[in-house]
């Protein structure tokens, strides 16, 4: 299969976007913008992140117990696109707060999660990592949502 092909149909897909959250060993927040975010099931409650071999965030997940999901609403494209950038301090400017397991937790957003890593798959050019929701909550709002390589809401585009 012709990696752009695949590329190109995957994108005909509509995901959500969130923010997936580690501490760093030094206790410094990490986060990574993420479509690759799924649940796997409701008992025990499970969901699982892909994070790329070539992420700077990789060694900080796979040392870490827990990790955190910020679910971004339509309003949130900015925190898109800063989390995406490469070697950025992504937190400066951001409201956050430390969940009671240790993991960033951005303010403002649809839903968050604290997880429980419990296994961890290599798959092709992505470790995924699986973990058991410990903590959750929402609110109510639209969706930021990633199509066509583009971010948009449910209602259109987003600028």
């Amino acid at each position: 299969m012709d990696e752009e092909r695949f590329r190109k149909t995957c994108a005909q897909f509509a995901t959500g976007i969130a923010i997936a959250t580690v501490s760093g060993r030094d206790g410094r927040p990490l986060g990574i913008t993420v479509n690759s975010f799924t649940s796997v099931s409701c008992a025990p409650p499970l969901v699982l992140v892909c994070v790329d071999y070539r992420s700077s965030i990789l060694p900080h997940f796979r040392n870490s117990t827990h990790y955190g999901i910020s679910v971004l609403s339509e309003d949130q494209r900015d925190v898109a696109v800063r989390f995406s950038q490469p070697e950025l301090d992504r937190f400066v400017g951001i409201g956050w707060r430390t969940g009671s397991t240790g993991a960033p937790l951005l303010d403002g957003v649809l839903a968050a999660m604290e997880c429980h890593i419990t296994q961890t798959v290599e798959a092709g050019d992505h470790a995924i990592f699986i973990a058991e929701v410990v903590s959750a909550d929402s609110t109510e709002g639209r969706p930021l949502l990633y199509f066509g390589s583009s971010y948009c809401s449910s209602t259109g585009s987003v600028k």
